[in-house]
């Protein structure tokens, strides 16, 4: 799809502006998205994700008049998806900014002086006091205002000098404490000074300058575990409150490649998480390095997703063309949908991945769309 005035993704529309809302590693290119729900689905139709990451699907799907259910695990994500969806107004957020920044002026220095290294490295004093407070101060699981504006601070809250609120970091993923502070220092790169208050709300202005989008009526973002409430949608759609799902449209996570949440674990902590990466050992929130537990991930997700679609629905998954997480999630999707007929389409990479621009110089295969009618 190319980006013209006329189309949703176009910068000069608020569904364009606020659809790219998230850095998150490994998330569908926007394009992508719009063109699966315009190829394989009709307005009215409801399309379901079951890995929606930063629900580029389901916002993808709302904009084009589908109905789009999504389930996402990492909160980070969710918040993304949550936020676009239905932005807080902007003079709500303007004030909160302010409020957060006169909070911000009052902070204990304690609450400074205890964090890590890493923490006085990244962020000048005027940052890091603005976001301990924000930490502390913002309700963004229930107050639509404070999430909005947690979602804008974490938009920004490391990327490139100068452009972010950090020393220079990639944006997409957090970068280990130990290894960010020594590659600071030996740079002799400094935090840049950034007065926080002015900064947000320059990137305020930018998000809201041609209005916000109000998808929320045909788009929904679940925060949790997809076995917990694929069972509660089900129950929805037998007693009909909710239609069978016309479009099974999601990226599961690929093995043994990235751990969702170690990888943002500086976005996390933002959130009230560990002021430190921390290896998490609950089930799904890991890097899958069991090739038991990932098909029982997969064979189980699907199977629920199965149990809600119509019969005629179309399945659309993209996945990690290595041998295993290839083979494993063909294996499971026949198995599951055994009458539907199948094409696969490659989709080797084009540009350097992330890995390959931080030194991983080994060759990719690419990943593969797989889809089921």
């Amino acid at each position: 799809m190319k980006v013209t005035s006329t189309n949703p993704l176009s910068l000069s529309t608020a569904t364009g502006r606020w659809s790219g809302l998230g850095p998150y590693y490994a998330m569908f290119p926007r394009e992508f998205a719009f063109n699966v729900i315009e190829t394989y689905s009709k307005p009215g139709d409801a399309v379901l994700d079951p890995f929606a990451g930063r629900a580029t699907s389901i916002y993808a799907a709302a904009a084009m008049q589908r109905l789009g259910c999504g389930i996402e695990i990492n909160p980070v994500g969710w918040l993304y998806g949550y936020v676009k969806l239905k932005p807080a107004l902007k003079r709500n957020v303007l004030r909160r900014i302010k409020n957060i920044g006169e909070i911000a002026k009052l902070i204990d220095s304690k609450k400074i002086d205890d964090l890590p290294e890493f923490f006085s490295v990244c962020y000048c004093p005027n940052v890091l006091r603005y976001l301990v407070v924000a930490r502390d101060e913002l309700r963004w699981r229930n107050s639509i205002v404070d999430a909005t504006l947690m979602a804008i601070i974490l938009v920004h809250l490391h990327g490139r000098r100068e452009q972010s609120l950090s020393n220079q970091m990639r944006q997409g993923k957090s970068m280990a404490p130990d290894y960010s502070v020594r590659w600071w220092k030996n740079r002799q790169l400094l935090p840049p000074e950034v007065e926080p208050v002015e900064f947000l709300i320059q990137r305020l202005e930018w998000r809201y300058r041609h209005g916000i989008p109000n998808l929320r009526k045909n788009g929904t973002i679940i925060r949790g575990d997809s076995l917990s409430f694929l069972s509660g949608i089900k129950n929805k759609v037998s007693n009909g409150e909710k239609k069978p799902f016309d479009l099974l449209f999601t990226s599961p996570p690929y093995y043994k490649l990235t751990n969702y949440h170690y990888d943002q674990w500086l976005r996390l902590w933002m959130l009230g998480g560990p002021n430190q990466p921390t290896w998490i050992s609950e089930k799904w929130k890991n890097r899958f390095e069991s090739k038991s537990a990932y098909c029982d991930l997969l064979y189980r997700v699907f199977r629920g997703c199965a149990e809600i679609m119509a019969s005629t629905a179309i399945v659309y998954v993209r996945t990690d063309a290595r041998e295993f997480t290839k083979t494993t999630t063909l294996e499971i999707l026949r198995d599951i949908f055994p009458k539907k007929s199948l094409e696969i389409v490659s989709k080797p990479f084009i540009k350097n991945t992330q890995t390959a621009l931080f030194g991983d110089k080994s060759k990719k295969p690419g990943e593969i769309d797989i889809i089921m009618r």
